[in-house]
């Protein structure tokens, strides 16, 4: 398990902290991932490519990172700044999450949903 796409990019967060928010956004949210990645599919170089599914593939202190599958069956890669900037601590990991949903739910023109706890790890 990788915690950026690109080695030495961003602060690397531990394993424990990678396994318990991947676990959670997989396993919990995975149309929250479809939504963030079909958001910010463009900003990836993504254009007009339906994104069919998606899943978080890692983090470090810049970003956060999800696995698209694209209609045609190929993956693609989708790297997202921390709205807010780098990150050190596992706890700012949900806050910027929660942000890219915002995001994501304002560029696609959809209502978002209430935050409670449905984005932890």
């Amino acid at each position: 398990m990788t915690s950026s796409s690109e080695p030495g990019r961003g602060r690397p967060f531990d394993d424990a902290a990678l396994t318990g928010v991947l676990g959670h956004m997989n396993g919990d949210h995975s149309d929250d991932n479809l939504l963030i990645s079909r958001a910010f599919a463009a900003d990836a170089g993504i254009e007009g490519a339906e994104i069919s599914a998606a899943t978080m593939t890692g983090f470090d202190g810049d970003q956060g990172v999800w696995e698209a599958i694209l209609a045609d069956g190929t993956t693609a890669e989708i790297a997202v700044p921390w709205p807010t900037g780098p990150i050190t601590e596992r706890r700012e990991v949900r806050r910027e999450i929660v942000a890219l949903y915002d995001e994501a739910c304002r560029r696609l023109g959809i209502e978002p949903r209430p935050h409670g706890e449905e984005i932890r790890g």
